[in-house]
């Protein structure tokens, strides 16, 4: 097998210049790759910082680093010097799950024009970094190991350029806002913007103790030293608009708070631990990265951001997926993803929001861009997927948690998401759920593969018109078998009975219109003529996921998935090495995504194909080896595994990405077959695996209503015991084979 690319040209030899166009409506560009090095990240509410490992913000070198708020880079420069130069490193990571950022530094070789030079070693420098709502708090520790007194200059030089996220990302814009005057005491530095959406953004810098001297672009100290001598020094950098003052609190006061945000996230999760301590670890940075990714959306509701650092704000999908991915350790998540998406539930219909009555939203944003309509996502609902989603993850949640209060609050929204799924979604009557398009500057393609140029024929030419994906018709399905069992909760027996003959109908529709038996996998869409799109991808697997694909085909579909031109050995492509726009270096048509591959997995399990779900959770956790923190990114390249090489990284992958984060618990869910049913009060594992690496699973403080328990599950060759360490009220837990 090789990994050369197949032409995308069309069978004529022409390249469509629509093809060319497409390919760049809204992408990020590559101007630096984000695996270029290591970078820090620090994410908190609306606010999050890209570092260097200095410590260092510095976009002339990286051009994604800066202190970034409500989708605007507040501050594009923060560069500390120690006597004129750049301080060497000792050590640098993020601690107490993703709050701080420790950095330890030294000086180099420094010569002075008095007395001998300063030797690399002497002066230790230690930066503490972490932010809490809208400010970032710098602690910096100096200290002289010397055996003489030591005068040592420490400046910080300061830049600010008020750049949309779009506009760091690539976008071009004709004209943009006006630099506001400086301001400087002796203690403090303000930078400021006038956007065209009038707004005036602030970036105030507060430094502790005073400073030698300040200017507008430098700051500088001037520190004696005698040995053995420390001396502190604090930065304070708040991000303001229009003047309101952000609340800078004592930094001993603002770094509790942030520990107790954590601990609350903390409590509301169960334990898993395993016997396998570099598993723990991806296990550790996964937890980590979710609970950073998290942001208070309304009172004890929290929303997964998408990732850092172009989606770090709400989309429909991946909110959606990502609580899916964790439901089972923690279904908090569900519940403020279900409340969030109620609330924002579009009511009418706006072409240039691609919005109509009860459709889910794909994402909103905040910053100048934004507010201008020069891009359309301030309130943006150009996604197919989302609704169905919707029903989906409220009635899984509802088994997860038994928690009908929420089912009642939101059941009006439900049913205006079918209501839309019925009418809006089959505008067409045909009995699947298509999208076009309908605003101009929105997504061409609205499924999770949502790039130009990622929906296509076996020639490779696009599709255009109404476009009817698989994967949409599979989360339909399971969306109306869910509708059906809530219905029947709160009692609507003749709807519950709709919906249940509904999704039937559905799975036997899908079964004659989208399954290709020349390619032995079901089409990855319908065009906009319902042709089958005869394409090898992913897709297809995600109707194990949703349960829509038949007993036969299933096993079918799996072979497909699991042949050399699909499975690579870091996971599954997107679309297999045989199609016309196979690359295994774009964003969807070649590229191996986590979440992609754990949505797999679930319904690997769920048809029993177990020792598959397994090969996927050993691939990934064989990744997660050769990367940065053990922290999966977003997606990887799709080229083949080679012995003793690790994963090609895609260059402007988002790291973290919450539904990459939120994957592992997924592919354990589905290896472990661990299914939780509140009403009926118990916790079920059928046909349980474990990978030769893990011998054992300890599941603390698992919570199936008020009942609660511990359970150690232990390998013994291909069979896994489960058993019970403590239980604490009623409930049952069965192994099933």
């Amino acid at each position: 097998m090789t990994d050369s690319a197949p032409s995308p040209e069309r069978p004529d030899g022409r390249v469509s210049s629509e093809d060319v166009v497409a390919e760049h409506e809204h992408d990020v560009q590559a101007h630096t790759s984000l695996t270029d090095g290591r970078r820090r990240i620090l994410k908190q509410g609306e606010t999050f910082a890209i570092f260097d490992r200095i410590g260092n913000l510095d976009a002339r070198i990286s051009n994604e680093q800066g202190l970034y708020h409500e989708g605007t880079r507040f501050l594009s420069a923060l560069r500390l010097r120690m006597n004129g130069a750049r301080p060497l490193l000792l050590g640098s990571s993020v601690k107490d799950d993703n709050v701080l950022l420790a950095v330890d530094l030294t000086n180099p070789d420094t010569p002075r024009e008095e007395g001998e030079p300063i030797p690399h070693g002497t002066l230790h420098l230690f930066r503490g970094v972490f932010l809490w709502e809208g400010v970032c708090y710098q602690r910096n520790r100096l200290y002289n190991y010397g055996r003489t007194p030591l005068d040592v200059v420490l400046s910080f030089e300061v830049d600010a350029d008020y750049v949309d996220v779009f506009e760091v990302r690539g976008e071009e814009r004709s004209r943009r806002g006006t630099p506001l005057e400086s301001e400087t005491t002796s203690q403090h530095v303000v930078l400021g913007y006038r956007g065209l959406d009038g707004v005036d953004r602030h970036t105030r810098l507060a430094f502790s103790p005073r400073p030698a001297t300040v200017s507008e672009s430098v700051v500088r100290y001037e520190v004696s030293l005698a040995p053995k001598e420390s001396r502190e020094l604090y930065v304070q950098i708040a991000c303001e608009l229009d003047h309101e003052p952000t609340d800078v609190l004592p930094h001993p006061t603002a770094y509790e708070r942030a520990l107790a945000d954590k601990q609350e996230i903390d409590d509301q999760h169960c334990g898993v631990q395993t016997s396998n301590e570099q598993f723990n670890d991806w296990l550790g940075q996964s937890r980590a990265d979710l609970h950073m990714m998290l942001t208070r959306t309304g009172k004890e509701e929290w929303y997964p951001y998408a990732g850092v650092p172009w989606f770090s704000t709400p989309f429909g999908r991946d909110g959606l997926i990502t609580a899916l991915e964790c439901l089972w350790n923690m279904p908090f998540v569900a519940k403020g993803v279900l409340r969030f998406l109620a609330r924002t539930q579009a009511t009418g219909k706006e072409a240039e929001r691609d919005a109509e009555p009860g459709k889910i939203l794909h994402e909103t944003r905040k910053g100048e861009m934004a507010a201008l309509g020069e891009i359309p996502f301030a309130r943006y609902y150009g996604t197919v997927d989302a609704t169905p989603l919707f029903v989906l993850l409220a009635g899984a949640y509802h088994r997860r948690t038994g928690d009908v209060e929420l089912i009642r609050d939101i059941w009006p929204n439900i049913e205006r998401a079918l209501h839309w799924i019925d009418v809006y979604g089959d505008a067409d009557g045909d009995g699947f759920v298509e999208y076009t398009r309908k605003s101009p500057t929105g997504l061409r393609n609205q499924g999770w593969k949502d790039s130009s140029d990622a929906i296509f024929r076996a020639d490779g030419s696009l599709v255009d018109g109404q476009v009817a994906l698989c994967e949409v018709q599979g989360y339909v399905y399971a969306a109306k078998r869910h509708a059906a069992r809530l219905a029947r909760t709160l009692g609507h027996e003749d709807m519950a009975d709709r919906r249940a003959r509904e999704a039937e109908e559905l799975r036997e529709r899908f079964e004659r219109a989208f399954w290709c038996e020349d390619i032995n996998t079901y089409a990855l869409a319908l065009d906009g003529d319902k042709t089958p799109c005869r394409v090898r991808s992913s897709n297809a697997g995600h109707a194990l996921f949703a349960g829509i694909a038949s007993e036969e085909r299933a096993g079918r579909v799996v072979e497909t998935l699991f042949d050399e031109n699909t499975y690579c050995g870091w996971g599954l492509r997107t679309v297999a090495h045989t199609e016309a726009r196979y690359n295994p270096m774009s964003y969807h048509n070649g590229s191996i995504w986590p979440h992609d591959n754990a949505l797999i997995a679930s319904g690997l399990g769920a048809y029993g194909f177990k020792d598959e779900a397994l090969a996927l959770l050993t691939s990934f956790f064989d990744a997660s080896l050769f990367v940065d923190l053990q922290r999966l990114p977003e997606l990887l390249c799709g080229f083949r595994r080679r012995s003793g090489k690790g994963p090609i990284l895609y260059p402007v992958a988002c790291i973290p990405q919450s539904w990459a984060a939120g994957s592992v618990f997924l592919f354990l869910q589905a290896c472990l077959g661990l299914s939780i049913d509140a009403p009926a009060r118990e916790i079920s594992f059928h046909y349980p695996l474990l990978p030769p690496s893990i011998e054992e699973i300890r599941i603390t403080g698992l919570r199936v209503g008020d009942a609660g328990v511990d359970l150690l599950l232990r390998r013994h060759g291909r069979d896994v015991g489960v058993t019970i360490l403590d239980r604490r009220g009623e409930g049952e837990v069965a192994v099933k084979k």
